[in-house]
């Protein structure tokens, strides 16, 4: 697993015209300056979650995102000794819970610091552990709440540069009203729309946009984890594509396998447009450019009957 530095973009209020458009970034990743060098270092065990502490912290954050392969599945992700030392050495981490990082607690809890901070996101969004879909940073009010936990932790941490990260805040917040918008009009429009998905990666923005996922989520736990599905549930699923049943088939596009390909198939064969959802931010992207291009493609799909298998 590749880890990769996390940069925040242009310190300045954020300009949001449609799909955001970051127009450079303010920090060198070779250049030592006396901010960098006092840098609190950060982890985020999933690449979004990394972005939101980089937009927050700024110049005062040396972050790192641990899962951020979209060539890999996270569920079945394995940490390195690699991992396991940039954990330890973060004084800020932020980890999804559910289930989804156990990896990131076992690390967290055999190497404390007491200066540390950790943010389980489960926990701040107050869900049992049962909580049965652990892809939370689909649902449009997970981010807004770990932005400003991030500010509040880092506030302790670097209590000179408190008002900045508040600030960020509010710039972060702007910047996700056209994703909200987004969502908005597609419901407004399309409420109640009938789809079909492989797991439940995209299921939060899917109930959140007003869709009626026709996919029984015992299929939809099974192929997320890896086990052998119910025959009658992948009947259900193929009759739902053969018999036109519903007007998007989303599929998890960093994971497939030959029962989820012949899904995909099906549904191209009977013309029904499909949309792949990424379960791990794709390059190229912010948190929140990614959530409006996922957005954005479902209402393509829907309203244009077109078919989005890979964000550009």
């Amino acid at each position: 697993m590749v880890l990769r530095r996390l940069v925040p973009p242009l310190l300045h209020p954020l300009r949001v015209s449609g799909i955001l458009s970051w127009l450079g970034l303010a920090l060198c990743l070779g250049c030592a300056s006396p901010a960098l060098a006092q840098a609190i270092p950060a982890v985020g065990a999933e690449n979004e979650y990394a972005d939101v502490i980089a937009q927050i912290g700024g110049p005062y954050v040396q972050v790192r995102a641990i899962e951020s392969n979209p060539n890999t599945d996270p569920h079945s992700f394995e940490a390195s000794p690699a991992v396991a030392r940039e954990l330890a050495e973060a004084r800020l981490v932020v980890r999804n819970g559910l289930g989804y990082d156990d990896w990131a607690r076992k690390i967290l809890a055999a190497n404390p610091m007491r200066e540390r901070r950790v943010i389980v996101v489960q926990d701040l969004l107050g869900l049992p552990r049962n909580t049965p879909n652990p892809h939370l940073w689909y649902r449009p009010e997970t981010m807004p709440k770990v932005a400003q936990a991030v500010a509040q932790a880092l506030a302790q941490l670097d209590p000179a540069h408190a008002a900045y990260f508040a600030a960020r805040v509010q710039d972060f917040d702007r910047s996700l009203q056209p994703w909200f918008q987004a969502i908005a009009q597609f419901k407004a429009r399309y409420k109640g729309t009938p789809v079909a998905v492989t797991e439940p990666v995209a299921d939060y923005l899917l109930e959140a946009a007003g869709c009626r996922i026709e996919t029984p989520w015992a299929l939809q736990a099974a192929i997320m984890n890896g086990t052998d599905p119910a025959p009658q549930d992948v009947s259900y699923q193929n009759r739902l594509l053969d018999r036109h049943q519903v007007k998007v088939f989303l599929y998890n596009q960093q994971v497939t396998d030959p029962l989820t390909r012949s899904f995909l198939d099906r549904a191209r064969q009977h013309g029904i447009p499909v949309v792949g959802v990424y379960e791990t931010m794709p390059e190229g992207y912010h948190y929140q450019t990614w959530m409006l291009a996922e957005t954005k493609a479902l209402m393509a799909a829907v309203a244009q009957g077109r078919s989005t298998t890979v964000l550009h």
